[in-house]
């Protein structure tokens, strides 16, 4: 059996503004890969980098996400202030180590996920 991982599905409200939020801080297409209203796409299964899909739920998030995105850049500073104009938040968390940086971010709906700078050696 092969395996391999095509994408990653997350609930929110309004998937066509998530959408728009990933694909221009991933610089990826939003693409028509499902079928009916309240989902949206990133990516294609075709792509090799797994697409985020984006699917409409009733209820609002509640309580810290239990699985994040981590997305590399080469400035932190930079990261910050692009995921802030795109409409996301700094939830004001970073982490300091040997290999880099890492801080906690949040998209518009509050899902978390993290900026990640590694230092060249």
């Amino acid at each position: 059996m092969t395996t391999s991982l095509v994408g990653v599905t997350i609930d929110c409200r309004d998937p066509d503004a998530l959408a728009e939020f990933w694909s221009r801080l991933l610089d990826r297409p939003i693409t028509d890969q499902m079928d009916g209203p309240g989902w949206a796409t990133v990516g294609s299964r075709d792509d090799l980098l797994p697409r985020l899909t984006f699917q409409q739920v009733p209820e609002p998030k509640v309580g810290k996400t239990r699985l994040h995105l981590d997305v590399r850049v080469d400035d932190i500073d930079d990261g910050i202030a692009t995921v802030e104009r795109l409409g996301g938040r700094w939830t004001g968390a970073r982490y300091d180590y040997d290999e880099g940086v890492v801080v906690t971010m949040t998209d518009p709906e509050d899902h978390e996920f993290c900026l990640v700078q590694y230092f060249q050696e």
